[in-house]
């Protein structure tokens, strides 16, 4: 099968990698309901064509916190994702930087910051939660610090989990620890060519960040354990204070779906946020990304970058959510799907569609650069 979209890369990723992993990346929390929403709202923002502009040159480049990007696109955070292929997110912050976009790592990656660092890509940017054990986290933001990673994102919408039924039936979560290895081993054994790749040569298979304090040889449903005991549910936008005074660089807090919490990161001094319902991870329920994201964009535009992430699946989607007001837009499960199915060389290609599909959105909208897009190019009641 040839990967000509996002949707064939979801599809051959699910042929590759087991079926828990699998499970982990492609699923939301309860119903999935805001996991749908974030995908129909967004495929229901109906764009304005035009003809005739001169649309001979398009220029897709833009500047983010200092850097000067080839698109308005950032590799999202996401856990687990390096588990998907042998180092995997020392492949994709390579395919990432080839392509001229920010890779960021989170906090439950595979591979630690200084494995990536030594990957020789370059900077990255570096995501962390909020929780209980503030040594932990002085200890991220340094070694961050360290790595030189240019910017944090910092993730504040996870004051507990949200309950991931698909990860429970996987066997990722939920079950006992040898009826959970026991499962997670059969559906391994089912991919070989994972095993191989990955299960054998790809060690350890481990939580790179987060070894310090769980040990290299925890099994993944004890690390997983592990951060949702110290998530911090008492934190407040006061508490944030710790974050502002302890990282000098530039901070984008993540999770926002409210243009009063937009405010209150504003007032914290944030230089950033991300539009996010956690990829429909979190709430279900909650608003679209693609809903919220107007209101906000209102609220704070001009005075701080605004980025949004949910639901992005094409190069198409991205100048949608430009159109709604973003400076930026991370992709997530787009990029994961593209390194289980084939390593960095899937990433940079999915990289590739996305940038193809922008130039065409706006070569059909009449629009030659990413700075004059705007609500003017979505079409009357395109917004539902």
């Amino acid at each position: 099968m040839i990967a000509a979209s996002v949707s064939d890369y979801r599809e051959l990723a699910r042929r590759k990698v087991p079926h828990f992993l699998f499970e982990y990346i492609d699923g939301g929390s309860y119903a999935e309901v805001t996991l749908d929403r974030n995908i129909s709202d967004l495929e229901h923002i109906a764009l304005r064509q035009r003809v005739l502009r001169d649309v001979s040159r398009i220029d897709l480049s833009t500047r983010l916190f200092g850097q000067t990007l080839s698109m308005p696109v950032v590799l999202a955070p996401v856990g687990l994702a390096g588990l998907n292929a042998r180092r995997g997110e020392c492949q994709a912050v390579r395919a990432a930087h080839g392509a001229g976009v920010p890779f960021t790592l989170s906090t439950v990656s595979a591979c630690s910051m200084e494995e990536v660092s030594a990957a020789g890509a370059g900077p990255f940017w570096f995501q962390l939660y909020m929780l209980r054990d503030r040594g932990f986290m002085r200890e991220m933001i340094q070694r961050a610090r360290a790595a030189d990673c240019p910017v944090m994102v910092f993730t504040v919408d996870l004051p507990l989990p949200g309950s991931r039924y698909r990860d429970v039936r996987s066997g990722l979560s939920g079950a006992d620890n040898l009826n959970g290895t026991i499962r997670r081993l059969w559906q391994v054994l089912k991919r070989p060519r994972w095993a191989w790749d990955v299960g054998l040569h790809g060690r350890p298979l481990s939580l790179g960040n987060v070894t310090g304090v769980m040990g290299a040889h925890a099994p993944i449903s004890d690390f997983l354990a592990w951060l949702g005991n110290n998530f911090d549910p008492s934190v407040t936008w006061e508490t944030l204070d710790f974050i502002r005074s302890e990282w000098d660089r530039p901070l984008i807090i993540k999770g926002i779906l409210d243009p009063d919490d937009a405010r209150e990161a504003r007032k914290l001094g944030a230089d950033g946020i991300v539009v996010s319902n956690h990829g429909g991870r979190q709430l279900d329920g909650a608003m679209s990304s693609a809903r919220a994201l107007p209101a906000i964009a209102d609220a704070v535009k001009g005075e701080m970058a605004v980025l949004v992430d949910g639901g992005v699946r094409s190069g198409l989607d991205v100048v949608r959510m430009l159109a709604l007001g973003a400076d930026g837009v991370l992709i997530g499960r787009p990029w994961v799907y593209a390194l289980g199915a084939r390593g960095e060389a899937g990433v940079r290609h999915v990289l590739h569609i996305i940038e193809t599909e922008m130039r065409v959105a706006m070569a059909l909208t009449g629009t030659s650069r990413v700075d004059r897009i705007d609500r003017t190019i979505i079409a009357q009641g395109g917004i539902a």
